[in-house]
């Protein structure tokens, strides 16, 4: 999805493959979570919101921790927990990336067995 700058609650459950239930609960217990909202009361969630999101996620559901842990950690050291997800994310984007290079190279191989 390309970047924009507002996105709306059905986008950003999309992209987090969260319910907008999720996030509307999240945005309650996160002040970082609330999104910007037009006069029709559409929310809409700026680049810097999502990635708030992002990492809220992360606690939450990768690290296992609890709302009042995630606050904490978020009071504590937002900037590092932020940087270690995005670690962790660029992590797992080369991962996937070697292990689709090792499947393209085991398909070269197998072609060239058969020859």
């Amino acid at each position: 999805m390309a970047k924009k700058l507002y996105y709306k609650i059905g986008e950003v459950a999309e992209i987090l493959e969260v319910t907008q239930s999720t996030l509307r609960y999240w945005e309650k217990e996160f002040p970082q979570a609330m999104p910007k909202k037009n006069n029709a009361g559409t929310r809409l969630y700026t680049e810097e919101t999502l990635n708030e999101l992002r990492v809220i996620k992360y606690l939450l559901k990768d690290k296992s921790l609890k709302i009042e842990g995630v606050r904490l950690k978020l009071k504590e050291n937002k900037t590092g927990t932020a940087h270690n997800y995005e670690i962790i994310e660029k992590l797992k984007n080369i991962r996937t990336e070697l292990l689709e290079l090792r499947n393209c190279f085991n398909s070269i191989m197998e072609n060239a067995e058969e020859e």
